[in-house]
C-alpha cells in the first residue's frame, strides 16, 4: 500500500510538473534539472532556498524537496520563483512533536530514501531538461547519496558550517589513529588542534559534537557526524557557503571544495518557518544610522528565565534602541523572555518581534551591531552587511565560529559568563560600548564586506564557481 502511494504522489507531482513546463517558455533548456534535498530545519532551509534562487538565474530548473509538515511554510517563499516544490511525508503524525530532532531524523531516514528512489526513477522518464540531472544533498542527510549515485545522477553535499569544521569532520579517521580522540570522539589529549594554517587551534570544548551535559547525547552526535563525513567524501562536490578570500587555505581541504557564498536572498524570500514582522523595519527606518542593536538568537537557541532576565535588563541598562527578537520558543520554560513591565519601560527605544526579515534588517543602515548567537548562515549575513558581532554561542559549530570571529578574522567580540554560569546585564552593557567603539573590528568587518560582494559578483570566485557547478550538473 505504501508503494502505491509513493507512486500515485509521484505521478501527480510530475503532471503537475509537466503542466508547469508546457504552459510556459524556459530560457534554461540546455542546464539540467537540479533537486534540492534540504534537512528540516530553519538554518538549513533558508540557505538552500537561496542557493536554489541563485542556481535558477543561471538557467537551471530547481525542484526543492520537503517535508509535507514543512511545505505551506516554504511554499511562499517559492510562490513568485521558479523553484519546484515537491513535498513528501516525514513518516510522523499531525500530533507529533518535531522539535524532537533525534526522533524527526531517525524517522526521515526509514521513510523518505524510497520516495526518493521512485522520484529519480519517475524522473528518468520525461523528456530532456524534465529528468533530474544532478541533486544537492543537505550535508546531515548525506547518507542518501548512495541513492543517486548508483543511479549515475552528479552529486553535491551543501556544507552547513565553518571552513575550520570541515577540516575537523575529515580529519577525525587521523584524530582516532592518532589516539587523539577515543572511538566515542572523547579528546584523550588536553592539547589544542591546529586545523588550518590562519585558523585559531580548537579545543575539546569547542568540537561540534561536545555535549559537557550528557555523554551519551555527545558519543551519538559524534557517530552521526563521523557517518556525515564517510558519505560526504564520496559526493562529487562539496559546496560551502562562504567565499574563497574568508580562508583560502580552505580550498586545500579537498579537491571537490566549491565555495559559493555568501547565499543572500537579495530581496526574495528564504522561507522562513515563522512569519516575519516587517514592522522592525519601518521601525528602523526612524532611527539614527548606525545606532540600533539588533538581538537575535536563531531557531535553535534556548535560555533560562534567569538568563532572559540579565538580556533583558542589559538592553534596558545600556540605553540605546534596540531590535530584540524575543520569539515564544527563546525560553526554555513556559515563561515569556519578557515582561510587561519591561516593554513598558523600554518603549520608546526598543522594539521586540516574534521574527524578523534577517537579511533586511542586517542591510538596514540605522544598524550598528549584531548580538548571536553564531550561526554560520547569521555570520555570513552580518559579515555580507558589514555588521560587527557581539557572539553568543548556544551549542555545536558555534563555539568554534565565535573563536573565527573574534580571533581569525577580528569583526567581533565574545562575552564572557560570571561565577555560576550567567552573561550578566553589566557584561552585555560594557560588551556592547566596546564593540561599537572598536575602530579595528569596524574596519575588519568592512574590507571583508567588500570581499564578499566582489566575490559573489560576476566573475567572482563565488559566482564563477556556481556557474561551474550549474554546467556540470546538465
Amino acid at each position: 500500500m505504501q508503494t502505491i502511494n509513493r507512486r500515485v504522489h509521484l505521478f501527480l507531482w510530475f503532471y503537475v510538473f509537466f503542466i508547469m513546463n508546457q504552459s510556459s517558455k524556459s530560457s534554461n533548456e540546455n542546464y539540467g534539472h537540479i533537486l534540492v534535498v534540504s534537512c528540516p530545519l530553519q538554518g538549513h532551509a533558508a540557505p538552500l532556498i537561496k542557493l536554489s534562487h541563485q542556481m535558477i538565474k543561471f538557467g537551471s530548473k530547481v525542484t526543492f524537496l520537503t517535508t509535507e509538515f514543512l511545505h505551506a511554510r516554504l511554499a511562499e517563499a517559492t510562490a513568485n520563483s521558479e523553484i519546484r516544490l515537491l513535498s513528501i511525508p516525514d513518516g510522523l503524525e499531525l500530533e507529533d512533536d518535531r522539535k524532537d530532532q533525534k526522533k524527526l531524523h531517525q524517522s526521515i531516514e526509514k521513510v523518505v530514501p524510497p520516495y526518493l528512489e521512485d522520484l529519480l526513477k519517475e524522473s528518468f522518464n520525461q523528456q530532456n531538461n524534465d529528468k533530474i540531472s544532478g541533486i544537492i544533498i543537505d550535508s546531515p542527510l548525506a547518507w542518501m547519496l548512495e541513492i543517486p549515485k548508483k543511479m549515475g545522477i552528479k552529486t553535491a553535499i551543501y556544507w552547513c558550517s565553518t571552513p575550520g569544521c570541515l577540516a575537523l569532520g575529515l580529519m577525525i579517521p587521523h584524530l582516532l589513529q592518532l589516539k587523539i580522540i577515543d572511538d566515542d570522539g572523547t579528546s584523550l589529549k588536553n592539547e589544542k588542534i591546529q586545523l588550518l594554517p590562519n585558523m585559531p587551534a580548537i579545543t575539546m570544548s569547542e568540537f561540534t559534537w561536545y555535549f559537557p551535559g550528557d555523554k551519551n547525547i555527545q558519543k551519538s552526535l559524534f557517530h552521526v557526524i563521523k557517518g556525515v563525513f564517510s558519505h560526504l567524501k564520496s559526493s562529487d562536490w562539496i559546496i560551502c557557503n562562504w567565499f574563497h578570500e574568508l580562508d583560502p587555505s580552505a580550498g586545500s581541504l579537498a579537491s571537490n571544495i566549491l565555495s559559493v557564498g555568501p547565499l543572500l536572498a537579495n530581496g526574495q524570500s528564504a522561507g522562513s518557518f515563522c512569519i516575519e514582522d516587517s514592522s522592525c523595519l519601518t521601525w528602523l527606518d526612524k532611527q539614527t544610522p548606525n545606532s540600533v542593536i539588533y538581538v537575535a538568537f536563531g531557531s535553535t537557541s534556548r535560555f533560562s528565565q534567569v538568563q532572559l532576565n540579565e538580556l533583558a535588563m542589559g538592553l534596558e541598562l545600556m540605553g540605546r534602541p534596540f531590535l530584540w527578537v524575543a520569539w515564544s520558543g527563546l525560553c526554555d520554560g513556559p515563561f515569556p523572555a519578557y515582561s510587561d513591565e519591561f516593554s513598558a519601560r523600554v518603549a520608546n527605544r526598543g522594539k521586540m518581534v516574534e521574527w524578523a526579515p534577517q537579511e533586511l534588517v542586517l542591510g538596514h543602515p540605522s544598524i550598528a551591531c549584531f548580538v548571536t548567537h553564531c550561526g554560520w548562515s547569521s555570520f555570513m549575513e552580518s559579515l555580507s552587511m558589514g555588521v560587527p558581532l557581539l557572539c553568543w554561542p548556544y551549542f555545536g559549530d558555534q563555539m568554534y565560529t565565535q573563536s573565527c570571529i573574534c580571533e581569525a578574522w577580528k569583526v567581533g567580540t565574545s562575552l564572557e559568563v560570571d561565577e555560576i554560569g550567567v552573561i550578566s546585564r553589566s557584561e552585555i552593557k560594557h560588551k556592547v560600548e566596546k564593540l561599537i567603539s572598536d575602530e579595528i573590528v569596524r574596519e575588519n568587518v568592512i574590507r571583508l564586506k567588500e570581499m564578499a560582494r566582489k566575490s559573489i559578483s560576476k566573475g567572482g570566485n563565488s559566482w564563477s564557481n556556481l556557474e561551474y557547478l550549474v554546467q556540470q550538473m546538465k
